[in-house]
């Protein structure tokens, strides 16, 4: 799978799937070691190499390293050694990795690992975040304040390695030492969708857990998914070891369906990455910023141009986007209208959360100190969706019209973050200048589209039907050919 090609039908709908319960705050993660071993984190086989040397074990040869674990602590009946090396391995703060990254942009309120290192909590921090990490039971009391996410380090964390779950002894006594631990996680087993990352899914505890929350149900488990590589054949390996473990993973794939894991089976690991970006851009792809701003409308008449503008984002809301507004004036409040009929006249079918309003501060002093808050206020709003609308573009200054400057910074702030940019060129102005633009580079700005993109974008030209109904639905035709597109 390669960043051209397109995916199965499999994995695409499994990111249709799993995008709908980011919409719905139902989404979750589990992460591994795997997630981690990118960077240079060791997994447990690495992690316990020197304890098995010093029992005269070959660590490669060991099949329960939790066992290993507990013969090092039965000889030396203490934990300094294991402790060590946690801190040895996972103390030092590395860069989070792509898949990091992706995940932490993502609306995702439950994160749960059984790795010790701080990348997850790093990466979310980036994005902006406040995480309210969770790796001991008293923990579990509290809340952070205006937390956005939640992540139960289950094992342990780096800092506290005397802590960490490593032995039998520390699995055995789990269920009661970190009993709240368990039942939190069987509650997300049961309401959340859990993605599994990086998992082996060779550690009891999960096991256990799972296996008890599918009894619960009565065998009819909740739907999680989990992302795993197909074995394959290692240089100088014998044919029958590698049919060998290509017949293991036939029956683990079969197992985990049995507990409700439904796995998609990749052939490199970086097709992750390419999967969690294409989960990314499906879930911005349903929110929609619309900018534009006009003192007058040429051509439309005062009516036309606010009844398209309702008409505009009514059927995104209709349609189920989101939409995104910095209450551009003389086009704001027919956005902000337009996307609250629905929303008020049919509250369990629409969200609120669907209207995001972000209205600019206008009682500042200073030319350069508004120009940098207008700057923050525009990357906030294009780092919350998809797909930019441009409609209009113009302003009056000294008593006659000239040019919205601030759509164009909209439009080459949208193009920069990666954002499917739809100028409507049949309002005019600066948006009719972007269309054209956009029109004589079609390629540049939408490298892979089809024959039926270009038509739908030639429809919202300067010589499109005005009329609010078949403009509107022009549009979304366009939006709609862009997201089927980009699958």
């Amino acid at each position: 799978m390669s960043g051209s090609r397109k995916f199965s039908k499999e994995i695409r709908a499994f990111v249709q799937s799993y995008v709908e319960e980011l919409i719905n705050d139902n989404a979750a993660i589990f992460a591994g070691a795997g997630l981690s071993a990118s960077l240079g984190y060791v997994n447990w086989k690495e992690l316990l190499r020197g304890i098995a040397e010093g029992l005269n074990l070959d660590v490669d040869r060991e099949t329960n390293l939790v066992a290993l674990a507990q013969y090092h602590f039965n000889e030396r009946r203490n934990r300094t050694e294991l402790s060590r090396r946690i801190v040895a391995e996972f103390s030092d703060i590395r860069a989070p990795s792509k898949n990091h990254r992706i995940l932490a942009r993502l609306p995702i309120s439950a994160y749960w690992t059984t790795n010790y290192d701080k990348l997850i909590e790093t990466a979310l921090r980036s994005a902006g975040k406040i995480v309210d990490v969770k790796y001991d039971v008293a923990q579990l009391k509290t809340t952070a304040p205006n937390r956005d996410v939640v992540l139960y380090k289950m094992h342990g964390d780096v800092d506290h390695p005397d802590d960490a779950v490593l032995t039998k002894d520390d699995y055995e006594g789990y269920f009661r030492k970190h009993e709240p631990f368990v039942t939190t996680l069987s509650g997300h087993l049961t309401s959340k969708t859990f993605l599994f990352l990086g998992f082996s899914f060779s550690d009891p505890n999960i096991d256990y857990v799972m296996s008890r929350v599918r009894v619960m149900l009565h065998n009819a488990p909740k739907q999680h998914y989990c992302i795993m590589r197909r074995e394959r054949r290692n240089e100088s390996e014998q044919e029958e070891s590698f049919e060998y473990r290509k017949h293991q993973q036939s029956f683990l794939v079969k197992d985990l369906s049995r507990i409700g894991v439904h796995t998609l089976l990749v052939d490199e690991y970086e097709d992750i990455t390419l999967i969690l970006k294409a989960i990314e851009r499906e879930y911005r792809q349903r929110t929609v910023f619309i900018s534009g701003s006009a003192d007058e409308f040429k051509k439309w008449g005062n009516a036309d141009a606010h009844k398209f503008v309702a008409s505009l984002s009514r059927s995104l809301i209709e349609r189920h986007y989101s939409v995104v507004t910095g209450f551009g004036r003389g086009v704001g409040p027919s956005v902000i209208a337009g996307a609250l009929e629905p929303i008020l006249r049919e509250r369990l079918r629409y969200r609120q959360s669907q209207l995001i309003a972000r209205p600019f501060p206008i009682a500042i002093e200073g030319r350069r100190e508004r120009e940098k808050i207008y700057r923050a206020y525009r990357k906030q709003m294009v780092k919350m969706s998809g797909i930019a609308v441009f409609l209009f573009g113009n302003k009056q200054e000294d008593k006659r019209i000239d040019r919205a400057d601030g759509v164009e910074k909209e439009f080459e702030l949208a193009v920069e973050k990666g954002l499917r940019v739809v100028p409507v060129g049949a309002t005019g102005y600066v948006a009719e200048e972007l269309w054209t633009h956009v029109n004589e580079n079609f390629e540049t700005y939408y490298p892979d589209a089809t024959e039926a993109l270009k038509n739908l974008f030639s429809a919202i030209g300067p010589s499109a039907d005005r009329s609010p109904e078949k403009l509107t639905e022009a549009i979304m035709k366009v939006i709609e050919q862009i997201r089927k597109d980009d699958r």
